[in-house]
């Protein structure tokens, strides 16, 4: 137990430092704060300083070999089967996604706490609004740049920091804690992170279904591709339908509203996928 919250310590430690490195730097360096330019370094900065140089970090001082990327389950390719059944289950899931986004933003909370509510909505207002300068393509060339800052570099180190070094840990030396316990609880916090209330719920059920996937096939790339690929979609989405201030591309549309049916169906697609992941895994 004591080693498990040292290790915990010294990783939300290490985040708090070195997040606070990079932000005293940006803002030291940078002359327009309010540029898209600038704001876009700001998120990469944050990336790499919240998520990815403190999992890899304590992978390598946890690791008795000094390999971090093996103490992560990351030094081995996955199969091409895997990878394709993974690859479908995200597709497949993203219908489910939209219906259960849709139901999370009608949530309406008591009177008492409509100012708490108000907050939440400005914040949501905002993080929208954000996502759409970041989004902006004018040409392809940028949309490719998009997809390697917001879609491949947050996946790579937000997988790397919640599934890899956060799930491992709480696990370390603790054959009574129950991997699912482990799992949801990593898919709490990976969603909470985010503040982006009206999503907490979809954004907690595909954390842990990356978990899950971590868990039976022992391989973080996984959970990587699939986070990815997520992203990816949305990231082109953006682009091909030129999404405005008051619409959303049928990427994220589609098994919500008058398509429910769609996501009911893509909810039990998906389960049939991740059922399958797991029998195939069982029998190597």
């Amino acid at each position: 137990m004591q080693n498990r919250w040292i290790r915990l310590l010294t990783w939300l430690g290490l985040m708090a430092v070195l997040t606070l490195i990079a932000i005293t730097g940006w803002v030291l360096v940078c002359k327009d704060a309010q540029s898209v330019v600038a704001l876009k370094w700001l998120q990469v900065l944050q990336t790499f300083a919240t998520f990815l140089a403190p999992a890899i970090l304590c992978a390598w001082m946890w690791d008795e070999n000094k390999q971090p990327f093996a103490w992560l389950k990351m030094n081995h390719a996955p199969s091409w089967q895997d990878v394709l059944i993974v690859l479908a289950i995200m597709l497949c899931a993203l219908p489910a996604i939209n219906l259960l986004a849709d139901l999370n933003s009608r949530v309406v909370l008591p009177e008492g706490l409509s100012g708490l509510e108000q907050w939440m909505k400005a914040r949501e207002q905002e993080a929208a609004d954000l996502t759409r300068r970041f989004l902006q393509a004018d040409h392809i060339g940028t949309m490719i740049l998009n997809i390697g800052l917001m879609a491949l570099f947050p996946a790579f180190a937000e997988e790397i920091s919640f599934r890899g070094t956060l799930q491992q840990t709480i696990t370390h030396n603790q054959s009574r804690v129950s991997n699912h316990l482990v799992i949801w609880i990593t898919a709490i916090i990976f969603s909470a992170i985010h503040i982006q209330f009206y999503g907490f719920i979809p954004r907690m059920l595909m954390g842990a279904m990356f978990g899950y996937i971590f868990v039976w096939s022992g391989n973080l790339w996984l959970p990587i591709i699939m986070h990815f690929t997520n992203n990816t979609i949305a990231v082109m989405s953006y682009y091909l339908f030129e999404e405005s201030a008051d619409s959303k591309s049928i990427a994220d549309t589609i098994g919500a509203g008058d398509t429910w049916w769609l996501g009911v169906l893509s909810l039990i697609i998906t389960c049939l996928g991740l059922l399958i992941f797991y029998r195939r895994t069982r029998i190597r």
